[in-house]
């Protein structure tokens, strides 16, 4: 089990919490139990971290042309942060915007290929009208024996036949305007596919935030899925701790946080838990926790390396013993009558340095160590 550690931090948490520093109680024969308060802790380690903490990942490969934000800047959700770029990502862009202006002239009504089946359709239309005034002619002729069977199935089959070439060609012109329709629509897709492509080699920010580091420097390839900046709330950070797995089941969401900053090496800074991680880290076997701090930092930084003793039960007056004198887990000797003996003994609170005794020993008892 971590409890409290050694050092400056005990010195500080134990004056915070009015408890004996390390050498100011008795540890020697003849010690009797005292009552004195005591503060039960659990050490962990931790790193200030920026809250609501961002990282902006690249969604595409290129090289960083442009760097439009520093660390420390303030920015704003769809702001521009990073301009990626790749010749070839270019080169596609410029050949589907050539292939949408081409399938766009295609599309036109004065375009030639619509032109051109245009005037033919318009030819074949005049020429079954012409084929259609002079079949009536020539079979109101025929009725009246003013010709012969000859001539008139001759003008007849002119304008069948100018009929078909007719038909044929308005197909043609439909078939041609969906074709060039179609071809439009696809290029027109396919231009906006890649001009969205394009845009992501612009890397923007999805948050209100502040710039608290910068992975990429210009000039520098930049992958697919790689960081390159990380970003938070730029009103306040908080604690993120690692708590050891022997100690985790002490620990519960709202319990009081002392902390030491490297970066403020003589202030204890107050913090509270606010969560609780259930999955296990298996490299350090230990469990993240977050806790907010309730006293203000000098100044929102985040990346800062903490220690932390988390508050697990006070006791203002507890019948307390020096932790030297404990046997195993719960047994204590002491002198009485003349004789030594071995005493079981109910803990309470405990830390590095002293036991709370709740039952089996008094302020009468002198102990002995063996």
């Amino acid at each position: 089990m971590q409890t409290i550690k050694y050092g400056s931090l005990l010195a500080l948490a134990a004056l915070l919490a009015g408890l004996p520093l390390p050498g100011c109680g008795g540890k020697r024969d003849g010690d009797r139990p005292r009552y004195r308060a005591l503060t039960e802790s659990v050490y962990a380690a931790g790193r200030v971290q920026p809250r609501h903490e961002y990282k902006v990942f690249a969604t595409v490969d290129g090289y960083l042309a442009r760097r439009r934000v520093d660390e420390g800047d303030t920015v704003r959700a769809g702001q521009p942060l990073f301009d990626l770029e790749s010749e070839k990502q270019n080169i596609v862009v410029r050949n589907a915007r050539a292939n949408y202006r081409t399938a766009a002239a295609n599309a036109a009504a004065t375009s030639p290929v619509l032109g051109e089946l245009a005037a033919s359709l318009q030819s074949a239309r005049a020429r079954m009208r012409n084929d259609s005034v002079n079949f009536l002619r020539y079979r109101n002729l025929y009725a009246q024996n003013a010709t012969s069977r000859m001539e008139y199935d001759r003008m007849a089959l002119a304008y069948r036949t100018a009929c078909h070439e007719h038909e044929a060609l308005l197909n043609r012109y439909r078939n041609a305007q969906t074709s060039v329709a179609d071809n439009l629509r696809n290029a027109r897709t396919q231009y906006e596919l890649d001009a969205e492509t394009q845009s992501d080699y612009q890397v923007r920010s999805r948050i209100d935030g502040k710039v608290y580091e910068l992975y990429r420097e210009e000039g520098e390839l930049v992958k697919r899925g790689e960081p390159v900046a990380l970003l938070g709330d730029p009103s306040g950070v908080y604690l993120k701790l690692g708590i050891d797995e022997l100690d985790i089941h002490k620990v519960q969401r709202g319990q009081p946080v002392l902390v030491k900053l490297d970066s403020y090496p003589d202030r204890v800074f107050g913090a509270v838990v606010e969560k609780i991680y259930p999955m296990l880290n298996a490299r350090d076997r230990t469990f993240a926790a977050d806790a907010r701090f309730t006293d203000a930092l000098p100044g929102a930084y985040a990346g800062l390396t903490a220690e932390a003793n988390i508050v697990i039960r006070r006791s203002p007056k507890a019948l307390s013993i020096p932790r030297a004198y404990l046997l195993g887990a719960d047994s204590v000797a002491v002198e009485r009558a003349g004789r030594v003996q071995t005493i079981r003994i109910r803990k309470g609170v405990e830390n590095m340095e002293y036991v709370e005794v709740r039952a089996g020993l008094d302020t009468t008892d002198v102990l002995v160590k063996k």
